[in-house]
């Protein structure tokens, strides 16, 4: 039968029953998850740890769980979560100086700027091997005030998940992709008549006559949008 928790019971209450030594092993441990939790956030992508740095986040998950349990249960000794605390705190102020002295460290665990626009025309190699999909590149794009891809110069997937939108000057706008809702789902794969026509998949703008079938001599896909911004 269980004994009844004594109130104000120093031992119970800053190391349970466990060994000193233990303490070493925690601090172990939280190495290593700080490791699993930072490898983990790196592979699924900017989009997930958008607003925050990967070892924010990570500090956040990792403080945050540690935190908790101690709250509750009584077998949870404070000096095991506080070890838990400096470990991880060290882990992240040794983390970002690495990255801040390392670039290639730097990119490989925070990623760097990709090209995923430039004039008009989404670059499917650098969309393609980023965790975005076409809808919320538009998305953004829309809420950056773009109507239409023939208005960007260039839009740039940042290392933290935002989306920099660089815009053509007025001059230079040229016919594209019309990324509003109504618009861009009015697709065409047999063009009926001749015009200015932008590829839904990767925003080429090409003049096509009549033709059933037509494919985009960029990325080979045939579904198309009347362009917008035609004079």
């Amino acid at each position: 039968m269980k004994e009844p928790v004594v109130a104000f019971d120093w031992q119970r209450i800053f190391l349970h029953d466990f060994p000193g030594l233990y303490l070493l092993e925690v601090a172990l441990r939280t190495f290593i998850m700080f490791l699993v939790i930072l490898l983990a956030l790196r592979v699924s992508g900017k989009r997930e740890v958008k607003q925050l740095s990967v070892y924010e986040l990570v500090l956040v998950i990792g403080l945050g769980s540690a935190a908790g349990d101690p709250m509750f249960y009584d077998d949870v000794p404070l000096l095991v979560v506080i070890v838990v605390f400096v470990v991880m705190m060290s882990c992240y102020k040794l983390a970002t100086r690495i990255s801040d002295k390392n670039k290639k460290i730097r990119v490989a665990l925070e990623g760097k700027p990709v090209y995923v626009i430039e004039n008009g025309c989404i670059d499917k190699q650098n969309f393609d091997e980023e965790d975005l999909g076409l809808d919320e590149l538009f998305a953004e794009l829309r809420l950056s005030g773009v109507e239409q891809l023939g208005q960007v110069r260039v839009a740039i997937l940042e290392p933290h998940g935002e989306l920099s939108v660089f815009l053509q000057e007025d001059k230079d706008v040229k016919p594209g992709l019309p990324i509003l809702p109504k618009l861009l789902n009015q697709t065409f794969e047999d063009i009926q008549e001749a015009g200015l026509y932008a590829c839904r998949n990767c925003g080429n703008v090409t003049k096509l006559e009549p033709q059933p079938h037509a494919c985009c001599k960029r990325c080979d896909h045939n579904c198309w949008v009347k362009a917008q911004g035609q004079s």
